[in-house]
């Protein structure tokens, strides 16, 4: 086989796993335009098409599929060897790839980056701040941070920090002018501002137990958003009660901008975990990444 019938089928495969010329495009490092020639010519190479293109979507031809079918294990297997040559190495080199949320990025990998980059200067670590819930492997990413309640049960989970408490707040001004609701379910008569994660149509169900039993409750309001720092600002203006993760708003609470509802309501629950799939074998970047996280976090 030619090196250009190599990068034509590497090319294929790209775009046939991650559905978008753009998102196969931006893992390859080319332009969407060049792959987009590529895969034209590997279609009249073999005279037959191999995808469906419409302004909105990319899917596969029968054909297409078939070709896939058999080139991705193919691919996975070569990878895999490939990688294996990084063992061999006195230090990894190469990109690791990690979607996470912005609050996981900034308080938990962004105190060990500087540490991290000096340890392994040859590591590029390209990290994607996002809250949504989908198939984040889809677009190329070897690995996410989540919280361990959203992480399927078939992935290789890390835990990345203690466990996390969820509690509601809400403003001096607020509660001077409505009251503090004794129990969750006193929340319905109250304004509540109410989040939505990216991703999912429907909003976030706040979460509480009551004699070591976690229930849900549904809020109402008047303003929803998609972004947790913005609900919390909203807070902090007195537009009325949301929640948050305890140890993120801790200047808040020490200032008395804000005040904990419900405290007895609200236990600790799974912190943020780093996951992968099981059914890869683990880069060595990302092994680096994981075995200095989980030191660091030995160290806290």
């Amino acid at each position: 086989m030619r090196g250009s019938e190599f990068s034509e089928l590497k090319a294929f495969a790209a775009v046939a796993e991650l559905g978008t010329f753009a998102r196969a495009a931006e893992v390859l490092a080319v332009s969407p335009s060049a792959l987009s020639q590529t895969i034209r010519r590997l279609e009249e190479r073999l005279g037959v098409r191999l995808l469906n293109r419409t302004t909105r979507s990319v899917t596969q031809t029968e054909a297409g599929a078939r070709l896939y079918s058999r080139l991705a294990p193919l691919f996975l297997e070569l990878d895999a060897a490939i990688e294996q040559v990084n063992d061999f190495r006195a230090k990894p080199v190469g990109t690791v790839r990690i979607c996470a949320p912005q609050m996981a990025i900034l308080h938990i990998i962004q105190p060990m980056l500087a540490d991290f980059q000096a340890a392994y200067p040859d590591i590029v670590l390209d990290l994607s701040s996002d809250d949504s819930v989908g198939d984040i492997f889809a677009h190329g990413f070897d690995a996410g941070i989540r919280l361990g309640k959203f992480i399927d049960q078939d992935m290789i989970a890390v835990a990345l920090g203690p466990e996390l408490r969820q509690v509601a707040v809400a403003s001096p001004a607020y509660l001077q002018a409505h009251g503090a609701p004794a129990t969750p379910e006193e929340l319905v008569r109250h304004r509540c501002i109410n989040w939505r994660r990216p991703g999912l149509a429907s909003l976030y169900h706040w979460e509480f137990a009551r004699d070591g039993e976690r229930f849900e409750l549904a809020v109402k309001g008047s303003l929803i958003v998609n972004d947790c720092a913005v609900a919390l600002q909203a807070a902090v203006d007195g537009l009325g009660i949301t929640v948050w993760t305890e140890q993120w708003m801790q200047a808040e609470l020490q200032s008395g901008r804000l005040q904990t509802l419900l405290g007895d309501w609200s236990p600790p629950s799974a912190g943020f975990y780093l996951y992968h799939p099981s059914r890869r074998q683990t880069p060595a970047t990302l092994r680096a990444f994981i075995d200095f996280a989980r030191a660091r976090l030995a160290q806290a």
